[in-house]
C-alpha cells in the first residue's frame, strides 16, 4: 500500500492534469471548487483519472455524492444543514471533515467539503 505522501503526490498530479493547474496551486487543504476552479463536469474526469492512476473502481456518487442538500430531502432548514443532514453527510462522506463543517453548517459551505485531503483520505481507505 502506498504511503500517505505517495497517495497525495498521485492525487495532486491527477488534479494538475485534469484541471490544468500549476504544481503550487494544489495543496492538501485546497477546495476543488473554490480554490482549484473545478466544475461538476470535472468531477467525472477526476474520478476516471483516479481510477486509472490507482487501479481501483470508484462507484458513481461514492467519492462525490450528489444532491447532498436537496431542498426536498428534509436535511436543510433555513439555509443550514440540520442535525439529521449532518449525520447523512457523515454516512455518505466518511472521508470528509464533517466536524469542521458541523460547526457552521451553511448549505453554501457544502462545496468546501470537497478538498484535496478528502480525496486522499478516500483513496487511502479504498487501497487499505
Amino acid at each position: 500500500m502506498p504511503s500517505s505522501e505517495e497517495v497525495y503526490d498521485k492525487v495532486r498530479d491527477t488534479l494538475i492534469d485534469a484541471l490544468g493547474l500549476d504544481d503550487d496551486e494544489v495543496t492538501q487543504e485546497a477546495t476543488l471548487i473554490g480554490d482549484l476552479g473545478a466544475e461538476s463536469i470535472d468531477f467525472l474526469d477526476i474520478v476516471f483519472r483516479l481510477e486509472k492512476e490507482f487501479d481501483i473502481k470508484i462507484p458513481r456518487g461514492d467519492l462525490f455524492p450528489e444532491n447532498l442538500a436537496a431542498a426536498d430531502s428534509g436535511f436543510v432548514e433555513d439555509e443550514k444543514v440540520t442535525a439529521a443532514g449532518i449525520e447523512q453527510l457523515r454516512e455518505k462522506m466518511p472521508h470528509a471533515d464533517i466536524d469542521a463543517f458541523a460547526a457552521d453548517p451553511k448549505v453554501s459551505e457544502i462545496p468546501n467539503l470537497f478538498t484535496v485531503n478528502m480525496i486522499c483520505s478516500y483513496i487511502a481507505t479504498r487501497l487499505s
